[in-house]
């Protein structure tokens, strides 16, 4: 198995590298091989297109590459230059001898340059891919010609782009969409992990600065002044732990619940799944809150457990971590249940009945009729799904916050640079509580959010590799 997936990894190298370099020897071929139409185009974008008739195309070129240059002439360059040092003269307050008052004298801005010099980045990218595309369309251009054939109109492009290309059209907002608020965020994430950008240096008044490996050596080292890597080991292992019985306890609970519901004999079957479908209705953030209130030490079951005699104290139970970590367990049963029956329900009921009528002529009992076709069936179906749940629960944020927020007590080990985390903090909580408050200490949450992203996508891929309904595809068929 190790030396397949090294094998893979060599491959996908092997393949990277091939394509580039094919990339590369088209381009200098096309120049050789082209006319003089074509080798201008490699300086003037678009010319080729606009001596060959197709305008539309040519002034298209044309303009991307006259706004690419102008930006990059009046701001670009700029910005591409501060990126090394990400600012070298903060704000200053200077005595205004006129005025009798303190002004503040703009200078750089650390998270603008970083920004922006991202931005800058980027668009180079797609430059030099549009210049790219500029010369495979003088290449194909010149191809059609010598063929004798004529090239598409403006009129055309636009058609086809509502016809046979109309796949692209619809594709153009949703990738401009991930590029701008999903890609270039965790990038810009990625750059802040290796600066020392926090509330002290906010790149504003006190510049921030690039500091390297640093970040990641104080999360892994031992000697770094904090317990940071006892921390984040011991957050990250509950983490995995919550993750794997919130997940699993769910799914085989709320396939229990479905099966029981969906039995012969059982009356009132829509009003048992309208009862469950309720926790669904109401809003997580009400429940959540007042199911915490109810567990505190004057809530409601420690008083009924006081008045029916069975305790003399209060027990505390968002106090006490095994306590608290057994309770958030436990209530995000309660909330997930209703969500899986109502999927199992409707994977059952497709389930062919004649495969459990030739089990019960073999004499397979309840349970392993269960074993055999039931749960083998629903890993098939919702293996996707169970693998998005467990990656969802790492992420949980809303039942751990609202249940636990304000009531559970630090833990006095986990204390980093000022901020406390508790026994039942997932990295994804104790991560809003760094980058919240007086000692945000963003760096350090980039860190920590690129260690989640290399935790998830670890999972990710060795469990959908894993998966029935991607090894077993023709069994189900």
């Amino acid at each position: 198995m190790k030396r397949t997936t090294s094998e893979n990894k060599k491959n996908s190298f092997k393949k990277f590298f091939k394509a580039v370099g094919t990339e590369l020897s088209d381009i200098v071929t096309t120049f050789k091989n082209g006319s003089w139409i074509t080798r201008v185009s490699y300086l003037i974008m678009g010319f080729g297109n606009i001596v060959r008739g197709q305008i539309m195309r040519g002034l298209l070129f044309l303009f991307f590459e006259a706004v690419f240059i102008t930006y990059m002439i009046t701001t670009g360059i700029g910005w591409l230059q501060k990126m090394g040092t990400l600012g070298t003269e903060a704000v200053k307050r200077v005595y205004d001898p006129i005025y009798d008052v303190y002004v503040n004298v703009e200078g750089d801005n650390s998270f603008f340059i970083l920004l922006y010099a991202l931005l800058t980045i980027i668009f180079c990218i797609a430059f030099i891919w549009a210049w790219r595309e500029n010369i495979r369309q003088n290449k194909i251009s010149e191809e059609l010609l010598g063929k004798g054939k004529k090239l598409t109109t403006a009129g055309q492009d636009l058609k086809a782009l509502v016809d046979e290309k109309f796949y692209k059209t619809l594709l153009a907002l949703p990738m401009t969409g991930i590029v701008v608020f999903m890609v270039l965020p965790i990038i810009f994430m990625i750059f802040i992990a290796f600066t020392n950008y926090d509330a002290e240096h906010n790149g504003y008044t006190v510049l921030f600065s690039w500091v390297g490996l640093e970040n990641f050596k104080n999360l892994f080292s031992a000697s770094s002044g904090s317990n940071l890597g006892y921390t984040f080991v011991h957050i990250l292992g509950w983490t995995l732990v919550w993750a794997f019985f919130a997940t699993f306890t769910n799914y085989f609970l709320g396939i229990v619940v479905a099966l029981m519901i969906n039995k012969k004999g059982i009356k009132f079957k829509k009003m048992w799944r309208g009862i469950l479908v309720l926790t669904i209705a109401i809003p997580q953030f009400v429940s959540l809150m007042y199911v915490s209130k109810l567990f505190s030490k004057n809530g409601l079951i420690n008083g009924f457990l006081i008045k029916l005699g069975l305790i003399d104290w209060p027990i505390e139970f968002w106090q006490n971590s095994t306590y608290a970590r057994i309770l958030v367990i436990l209530i995000n049963i309660w909330i997930g249940i209703p969500y899986l029956m109502l999927i199992a329900t409707g994977i059952l009921m497709n389930i062919p009945q004649d495969l459990y009528e030739s089990a019960r002529i073999d004499g397979a009992n309840p349970f392993q009729q269960f074993k055999s076709i039931t749960l083998p069936y629903m890993l098939f179906v919702t293996g996707p799904y169970l693998l998005t749940s467990f990656i969802g629960n790492i992420n949980n944020f809303n039942v751990i916050y609202l249940l636990t927020s304000g009531g559970v007590v630090s833990n006095p080990d986990y204390t980093v640079f000022g901020t406390s985390a508790s026994d039942t903090d997932l990295l994804i909580t104790w991560l809003f509580n760094i980058t919240t408050g007086a000692t945000s200490d963003y760096k350090l949450a980039a860190v920590i959010a690129i260690m989640i992203f290399v935790v998830v996508s670890t999972i990710s891929v060795i469990s959908y590799n894993l998966m029935p309904s991607n090894k077993n595809e023709e069994d189900f068929q």
